[in-house]
């Protein structure tokens, strides 16, 4: 076995668990994303650069971390020395830091924003590297149902741009509909003063750990699970698979939809990576699926494999999901809308009438649409012997003005409305051939919508 037999296999196997779940993937992104991308600092090396615009910090990262220092404690350290610096160089902080009401934290965090978006690209065209930018594309193409992230940058707001964040304690608000969403769950530079950053921030953050947990318990059980840019020493991600394992049971098995994505530049030809890995956490087992790879984009191509959002934008489903939660939630209970219990009762017990109570066309192989409906309204009239699609149009209005029927005002069994981003296309089946045919002929005809 070589590694592209490696590489054969793990697509299969992916491939295999989109099928099974029959559900998008989720992306869990992390700061090596970032860094692979456009060169974004890691924890350690952040802290590097803020200690080196701060002139009122005396030792660099290492020193603390020789003491046995954590990262969140020399950000807590470092926090102090950026409030003294702030506090007797009021021209280098916006001046509303400078409220009372302000938390002492938010100098440093302010200094965090902006050294992120200066350097986090705008856009896929902004990213240097070709073969990155064709990668990232790739990502976009997995279309996943949500992403959660421990990221502070904007970068993946700007590749997934119909997608909408969650920051921060936000997330543990009911009225979140997961689909399409960013959840950034230690903070946003858009929101800066509420990063998670230093001690403090990560003991509240530890708090709430297992309602975040329990929040995205779904996202575990019933999607694909990706972790893109993460160490597996990384201790977030250690806490949040403990809780993982811990809700689920695993019992040291093999947990079958979460993969773990991680960069090997030196991987060759002759390698065969493992294809999982152990964690040992908190005294457990958690044996997860592993991927180890210099190039990803075979990787986002295979979980883009299942291309269940095209054309249909994530802010639309968003949109149907939010009114149906405040109808259910809200709106039924109060009787401020009149409900007929009959109709919902019908549709909810039948697989197929509760698309259609939303306006939604149910079909089960896509493939199968220009079969049913093969031909434009140009090619109806040439079928008919015309030469062009008005004498076809004719026709249809002809329907209306006899029946009070336009058959290309909604989707039936002679017609279909097909939108593609801002491009509307109508489509015909044969049924209207025959149905028109009878029109022209002026013969008598049936309209069965």
């Amino acid at each position: 076995m070589n590694y592209s037999e490696y590489m054969s296999d793990i697509i299969s196997d992916i491939k295999e668990c989109l099928n099974e779940l029959g559900t998008q993937p989720v992306l869990f992104i992390g700061s090596g994303l970032s860094k692979r991308y456009f060169n974004a600092p890691n924890w350690i090396e952040l802290l590097e650069q803020l200690q080196k615009e701060c002139p009122y910090i005396p030792h660099e990262v290492g020193y603390y971390l020789q003491d046995g220092v954590s990262l969140e404690e020399v950000g807590s350290e470092y926090t102090n020395y950026y409030r003294k610096w702030a506090w007797e160089n009021r021209d280098k902080f916006p001046n509303e830091l400078f409220d009372a009401s302000i938390p002492k934290s938010s100098y440093i965090k302010f200094m965090i924003a902006s050294i992120l978006d200066s350097i986090t690209p705008d856009s896929i065209d902004s990213v240097q590297s070709e073969h990155h930018r064709t990668e990232i594309e790739l990502l976009q193409e997995i279309q996943p149902h949500a992403i959660i992230t421990t990221n502070y940058d904007l970068f993946i707001e700007n590749i997934f741009t119909d997608y909408q964040s969650i920051i921060g304690q936000r997330i543990l608000k009911p009225d979140t509909m997961s689909i399409g969403e960013i959840f950034k769950i230690h903070g946003s530079t858009s929101e800066f003063k509420d990063l998670v950053f230093n001690k403090e921030d990560y003991e509240i953050f530890l708090k709430k750990k297992k309602y975040l947990s329990a929040k995205l318990l779904t996202f575990f059980a019933e999607h694909p699970l990706v972790f893109i840019g993460y160490s597996a020493n990384d201790k977030n991600i250690q806490r949040i698979l403990s809780d993982i394992d811990e809700i689920i049971s695993t019992d040291g098995d093999l947990i079958p939809n979460i993969y773990f994505l991680e960069y090997n530049k030196n991987i060759t030809e002759n390698d065969i990576p493992p294809r999982e890995k152990v964690l040992f956490i908190n005294n457990k087992e958690v044996r997860i699926k592993y991927i180890e790879t210099k190039n990803f984009d075979w990787v986002y191509e295979a979980f883009s494999a299942n291309k269940a959002w095209d054309n249909v934008h994530p802010k639309l489903l968003r949109a149907l999901l939010a009114r149906t939660y405040k109808l259910v939630r809200s709106d039924i209970p109060r009787r401020s809308v009149e409900v007929d219990f009959d109709i919902i009762e019908k549709a909810v017990s039948d697989e197929q009438s509760l698309p259609k109570l939303y306006g939604v066309a149910m079909l089960d192989d896509p493939s199968q649409l220009n079969l049913q409906y093969p031909y434009n309204l140009t090619q109806i009239g040439q079928q008919l012997g015309y030469s062009n699609w008005h004498s076809a149009n004719r026709l249809i209005e002809s329907i209306q003005r006899n029946k009070g029927i336009n058959i290309k005002e909604t989707d039936n069994k002679y017609h279909i409305l097909i939108k593609t981003g801002k491009t509307e296309m109508h489509k015909y089946s044969k049924h209207t051939l025959e149905l028109l045919d009878a029109v022209d002929k002026g013969e008598e005809y049936k309209l069965e919508l």
